[in-house]
């Protein structure tokens, strides 16, 4: 017995085996029909899929070719004229060179080698005993193992096992009343298709404006490639049994876009809570692709910059922080962009000197309904800072505390900037401020405000006096 070894790994084909003879699958077209996909935030798609069928009478298997390779079965629906489902099956089980391999397991193949200096083919026939590993063959009485030496070598099939699916497919049994031709509708869910939201906002500080354009991105992990489909995103999150973490909590910081929330209706087709954004005209979402299409063009939206500071309870800093820059505008139709916005990535662009649009920052906004004022935080002000310092600490009881704070705002630009202050962690329960210096505002249970003008090339402090649990 002869025993050659060396380490081929059957999931990576060496190139001295990419090129396997298989019987010929017929058409390369794809067999899906007229598609519609429902795109959504969360790694899930709707695909209705209407496909022709000619069908006989009685009992009959069907074949649905180029379905999802990530569909869920269990939420498949085929709705057929004088038709009902017996029985339906998901093959996954894709043909490629490592399955061709596997499913010979006991089969006799051909092996074909070149002579990479004369040219010459060899053949001889072997048995596939194994593929752990490795591929394991028995040649004339022989046992070997296929070797990955770089000399040229094909491993010819004589077919191919009818488990093994060119495409992913789904297959289906039907008691059929009436035979003849008529339309079917198949409907699944998917994951591996997605969609977000991007957008470009170019700011021009001298006429209070920005412009903001948006982009959706799609892509498609799915394994499928959905062909001239009528395309319709869903913004919102819908709520799936595959969900996890799905109340876990979140947490701000000082570079959190901060919304107020608007009161608009926007003019957009809803379904149920959610806003549609359907796609103008039929697009070809290619496995492993990634699309951008344009779903918003606003000009000179109303908008300033600003800054803000937030500081944890009992923040101290020996040495002075940045403000974070903020880019502040609204989603009204008032204030010139007037649309819903779905969930994204803000990128801020401004002109330097010589005009050329400069990157200066960029941050998530939530699904925001129209009518919103937003403040966007884009990155740390170089010359605006803040330094929070606790001055006292005084013990009134076994359950109060009484804090003082001062904050020193410093501003080296030239012109004067207005910083909101907010001091954070206020909501232990029966908070107040019995003193401070400049009049501040409670937006909420934990935060407290002051919206502080620092005048040019100088500064401002602002003191404030705690009354709190802890």
């Amino acid at each position: 017995m002869r025993a050659i070894w060396a380490g081929w790994a059957i999931l990576a084909i060496p190139a001295s085996l990419a090129a396997q003879e298989v019987t010929p699958l017929p058409g390369g077209a794809s067999a899906q029909g007229d598609l519609s996909v429902t795109i959504y935030n969360n790694d899930l798609a709707l695909v209705q899929d209407v496909r022709p069928l000619d069908l006989g009478k009685g009992r009959v298997r069907q074949s649905f070719p180029d379905v999802s390779a990530r569909i869920r079965p269990e939420t498949v629906s085929l709705t057929v004229a004088d038709a009902a489902i017996v029985e339906q099956n998901f093959d996954f089980d894709l043909l490629s060179p490592s399955s061709l391999m596997e499913k010979a397991v006991g089969e006799t193949i051909t092996l074909i080698r070149t002579n990479p200096a004369t040219g010459a083919e060899t053949r001889e026939r072997a048995k596939v005993l194994a593929v752990n590993g490795g591929v394991v063959l028995e040649i004339n009485g022989h046992v070997e193992v296929l070797r990955d030496d770089g000399l040229p070598v094909r491993a010819v099939f004589d077919r191919v096992p009818e488990s093994l699916r060119a495409r992913p497919t789904l297959s289906v049994t039907l008691a059929s009343n009436r035979a003849g031709n008529r339309p079917a509708t198949l409907s699944y869910l998917s994951s591996g298709l997605g969609w977000s939201a991007d957008y470009v906002a170019l700011f021009d500080d001298k006429s209070g404006t920005v412009d903001v354009q948006g982009w959706v991105t799609l892509r498609n992990t799915s394994g499928t490639t959905f062909n001239a489909a009528k395309t319709l995103l869903v913004a919102g999150d819908v709520g799936s049994s595959n969900d996890s973490n799905q109340y876990a909590p979140s947490y701000s910081s000082r570079r959190t876009t901060r919304v107020q929330p608007g009161t608009e209706s926007a003019n957009r087709e809803q379904l149920g809570d959610f806003y549609l954004y359907p796609l103008a005209e039929r697009t070809t979402i290619a496995d492993k692709q990634t699309k951008q299409v344009s779903f918003l063009d606003a000009k000179g939206v109303s908008a300033s910059s600003a800054y803000r500071f937030e500081n944890p309870w009992l923040g101290t800093s020996n040495e002075p922080r940045s403000a974070a820059s903020v880019l502040r505008f609204a989603n009204s139709g008032a204030g010139g962009l007037g649309d819903a916005l779905p969930a994204g990535t803000v990128r801020v662009y401004v002109r330097d000197a010589r005009g050329q649009p400069q990157f200066t920052g960029e941050n998530q906004i939530d699904h925001t309904p129209q009518g919103s004022t937003i403040g966007l935080p884009t990155g740390d002000a170089f010359d605006v800072k803040v330094q929070p310092t606790t001055v006292s600490r005084t013990r009134l009881g076994d359950s109060r505390w009484r804090t003082q704070m001062r904050y020193r705002l410093t501003n080296a630009r030239s012109r004067t900037a207005t910083v909101e202050l907010v001091q954070g962690g206020l909501d232990w329960g029966d908070t107040r401020i019995i003193e401070e210096n400049r009049k501040s505002e409670r937006r909420d249970a934990g935060s407290a405000a002051w919206q502080v003008p620092v005048p040019a090339n100088g500064e401002a402090v602002v003191t404030a006096t705690f009354d709190t649990r802890y």
